[in-house]
């Protein structure tokens, strides 16, 4: 009987390469020696011994033609062994992926900056022959760019209308940049909304409860809010709205939403450009995506988030404009899945961005900026700084450094004669912001160096990876 166990576990090793870890050196020896390989050594050295020898098999049976068949029937290799092109394909590209998870700077600092300046030299690089084949566009671009410092630095009548674009623009291409960067897959996303569009919805919400007025001066509004004189605003002493409040900040709010629109299109151009030309991409959400097709045939093995995510893949592909419109419109951290299924099944371009820019622009930003509004009311901010003294043995001390940052909040926005005095002070609240701001940077910009040495790992193991299968 135990014989028999032991064939069995043996057959099964042979179409599952994932199982190496858990069998024990006798089992392991042989297997190898069925495959003809050496059979001495330490148990670490014969899997390592198997898992290459596998992967020159998955290279050799040529796993792009298997991956696409419609049969699902493995292939008797020349060493008679029988491939599960499916199983092998997903337990090879997954033991690739968690040693790749493994190359980050507190793990392997020295391995991780090696491949991360690995890979900006290829970048460089191919940024280099990426402006050598459009030169004359880099030229023409150049020249337009002179152009228009010649004129912005001419004087004439000109000039007003220049500053009032220039102010506008600037502004404009500030919240958009914020949002690619909330979005774009860099490693991680930088929360820009947390960071700094909520806080600025904030503090307009706050200085609007305690001017009664929304007529900021500019300057130095946006940089600074400060209430108007009581003779320059004409709605002193009036309630403000709601609806007033949003449509004060209805540019940045609408300019960050068009950014993280635009930061998701990225991963639409790389999977529809992999299905249209064939070639495999070096993208990780990609390799997922693939991952989710093989799971298809297996149902069991699908964890909570495979469900979740071929949830939003079926929506966007049956559904179509309104599926995507509806993936947009809520916070949804695996909306990367829905642009790289659009690009995968050639959902037209327009379709696409259009539906994801009004999801994201208007509809999604309208819901953070009413929740943002309501939840620093005047009256919810004093209620919620009043129930901190309820907390066990810390509310009463909790509570008094939160009002004083409030009333000095509240100092600021108006001319007194004390504002040197107001600037100069400080909260440790507003230390501790600064400090989880100045953090939550780092570790974006970390996650960045992560992100380019994984993609060089990837580089790397491309014989790994099959071709996709061309649109016709």
């Amino acid at each position: 009987m135990s014989s028999m166990g032991h064939k069995n576990r043996v057959r099964k090793d042979l179409t599952n390469v994932g199982a190496y870890d858990d069998l024990n050196k006798e089992d392991l020896r042989e297997i190898l020696k069925r495959r003809g390989l050496q059979t001495t050594g330490k148990k670490q050295v014969l899997v390592k011994r198997l898992e290459r020898f596998d992967r020159d098999q998955y290279c050799q049976v040529g796993v792009s033609s298997h991956l696409n068949s419609s049969t699902g029937s493995g292939r008797m290799a020349s060493n008679g062994m029988t491939h599960s092109p499916s199983i092998m394909v997903l337990n090879i590209r997954q033991k690739l992926r968690k040693e790749r998870e493994s190359i980050v700077l507190w793990r392997h600092p020295l391995t991780t900056l090696y491949y991360f300046f690995m890979e900006l030299q290829i970048e460089a690089f191919k940024l280099a022959t990426s402006l050598r084949r459009n030169l004359l566009k880099v030229i023409l671009s150049l020249c337009i760019l002179v152009v228009c410092l010649l004129m912005y630095h001419m004087e004439g009548p000109h000039q007003r209308l220049f500053k009032a674009v220039e102010k506008k623009l600037l502004w404009s291409l500030y919240w958009v940049g914020l949002g690619i960067l909330s979005s774009v897959g860099l490693g991680t996303g930088l929360h820009t909304f947390v960071l700094y569009l909520g806080p600025h919805i904030a503090a307009v919400t706050m200085a609007a409860d305690e001017c009664h007025s929304l007529r900021f001066p500019e300057p130095p509004y946006p940089d600074e809010i400060q209430c108007p004189d009581e003779g320059d605003a004409m709605d002193f002493g009036s309630t403000v709205t709601i609806w007033a409040i949003m449509s004060k900040v209805r540019l940045e709010s609408f300019m960050w939403g068009a950014g993280t629109a635009l930061g998701e299109l990225p991963p639409y151009f790389m999977a529809r450009a992999a299905r249209l030309s064939g070639t495999h991409p070096d993208d990780e959400d990609y390799e997922e995506f693939e991952d989710l097709q093989v799971k298809l045939k297996h149902p069991e093995e699908m964890s909570y988030a495979d469900k979740a995510k071929l949830a939003i893949e079926r929506l966007v592909e049956r559904v179509g404009f309104f599926g995507i419109l509806a993936c947009a419109s809520i916070p949804n951290p695996l909306f990367d899945l829905a642009g790289i299924t659009c690009g995968h099944f050639l959902v037209p371009f327009w379709t696409f961005f259009g539906a994801t820019l009004i999801g994201k622009a208007v509809i999604k930003m309208h819901i953070q900026k009413l929740f943002v509004i309501i939840a620093f009311n005047e009256a919810h901010v004093e209620m919620a700084v009043h129930s901190l003294r309820y907390i066990p043995w810390i509310g009463e001390k909790l509570q008094a450094p939160f009002k004083d940052f409030l009333d000095l909040q509240k100092q600021k926005f108006h001319r007194a004669a004390h504002a040197e005095k107001i600037h100069q002070g400080g909260s440790w609240l507003q230390w501790v912001f600064e400090k989880v701001v100045i953090g939550m940077i780092t570790y974006f910009l970390v996650s960045i160096v992560n992100s380019l040495a994984q993609r060089y790992h990837r580089r790397m193991n491309d014989k790994f990876r099959p071709k996709v299968h061309k649109q016709k």
